[in-house]
């Protein structure tokens, strides 16, 4: 029984769909079915139910998700801790413009106190660059916000934000509950630098072509409404400051907060760090 046929199971356990676990794992179903059923007959039984209904644990599954989850964070604190003792323990982690997300908070406490002597470095990026220096190889792993070209890349959903349109209070479309995109089309829009990803643009353009001004950072977004009375769009629980307000849009699909990281990378503290942060933003 390896560490790799354990994080397949645990994948295929939390996913409960072999096709989600697959892509999730970067690999094509049959091999991925082919070790499971190679587990189970290990094991000598069933780990899975597979109906037209779907999938779901058995007994004999749920044991073994308890204990491959401890089985795997065993052995990345091993290898954190071989790590520190030769002085050589450190994850750089990319965060995505305003760090004062309350989940991230808490994922920095649980990542402490599950490596204590992992030295963390934090690297603050602005809106022109999603991946948060992932592509540059400026960090290890990131905290941030879809969509972008994930190529290369993999990422983790940890939470989607529904998103509303960013107006000035004394705005005439500030008074609705609800707007939907045509109801901006005649406005200027702030955009990002030319060179911006080009999904990640697209999305925070509402998916048409805009005219406006050029922005980098969460305040500049916010200043530019204010001044300008230009429009963009911000997650709904984003506080948006004195003077301006935010109306929910109904025809946008939320924005997805996500752990993204080098696809291939195997550094255990990365691993553990994903799952840290699933479980963080799970509560």
């Amino acid at each position: 029984m390896e560490l790799r046929t354990l994080r397949y199971f645990v994948a295929v356990a939390e996913e409960l769909h072999f096709g989600r676990a697959a892509a999730r794992l970067h690999m094509s179903q049959p091999p991925l079915s082919r070790a499971i059923k190679q587990l189970e007959t290990g094991f000598g039984a069933a780990l899975f139910v597979r109906s037209s209904a779907g999938v779901r644990l058995t007994g004999a599954g749920s044991v073994l998700l308890d204990e491959a989850r401890a089985l795997l964070e065993r052995a990345e604190q091993v290898h954190a801790r071989v790590a520190a003792a030769a002085g050589a323990a450190t994850l750089t982690v990319g965060i995505l413009g305003d760090s004062a997300d309350p989940d991230a908070a808490r994922l920095a406490e649980a990542f402490r106190g599950r490596h204590p002597h992992v030295e963390v470095r934090v690297r603050e990026t602005d809106l022109t660059d999603p991946t948060c220096g992932l592509h540059a190889g400026l960090v290890d792993v990131a905290l941030t916000r879809g969509p972008f070209d994930e190529t290369g890349l993999s990422t983790r959903e940890l939470r989607a934000d529904p998103v509303g349109a960013l107006l000035r209070a004394d705005d005439p479309l500030a008074r609705g509950d609800r707007l939907r995109l045509a109801d901006l089309a005649d406005r200027r829009w702030f955009l990002f630098p030319q060179g911006t990803d080009g999904v990640w643009q697209t999305y925070w353009s509402g998916g048409e072509p805009r005219e406006g001004p050029v922005v980098r950072a969460v305040q500049e977004c916010r200043q530019a409404v204010l001044w300008n009375g230009t429009v963009g769009m911000t997650p709904l629980g984003h506080e948006p400051g004195r003077g301006l307000t935010v109306v929910p849009l109904a025809d946008m699909e939320p924005s997805r907060v996500l752990v993204a990281w080098n696809e291939g990378d195997t550094n255990p503290l990365i691993r553990s760090f994903v799952r840290i942060a699933v479980d963080s933003y799970r509560y």
